[in-house]
């Protein structure tokens, strides 16, 4: 199950966020315990004075090809678990995020 939901406006998409992970990206889906699907993404920022949001936005904003001023996070500000609205066309969005998201070979 893809963790983002299509609306008219956008997305919105589930993240578990990994900070002070060593690199900026996204590592693909993950399915916790609760049985919610999730992306999980790791930045480089600590988790203090907004720091990791600010990259988690800047990382999906580059990943989406879209401007940063379009992701937003909805929920989760203090949590590792995170919700994201990126607002443009949900289709062109759902295809960079499967793509972004594919496993990738090592």
């Amino acid at each position: 199950m893809e963790p983002w939901r299509y609306s008219t406006e956008g997305i919105s998409v589930a993240l578990r966020v990994t900070p002070r992970g060593g690199r900026d990206g996204i590592d693909g889906i993950e399915t916790l315990a609760n049985g919610r699907s999730v992306i999980k993404v790791r930045v480089r920022a600590i988790a203090e004075g907004g720091e990791a949001n600010r990259a988690v936005t800047q990382l999906f904003a580059k990943a989406l090809g879209v401007p940063r001023a379009r992701v937003k996070i909805l929920s989760g500000t203090t949590s590792r678990l995170k919700q994201i609205a990126v607002d443009g066309d949900p289709e062109m969005l759902g295809d960079a995020l499967r793509k972004a998201t594919a496993v990738k070979p090592d």
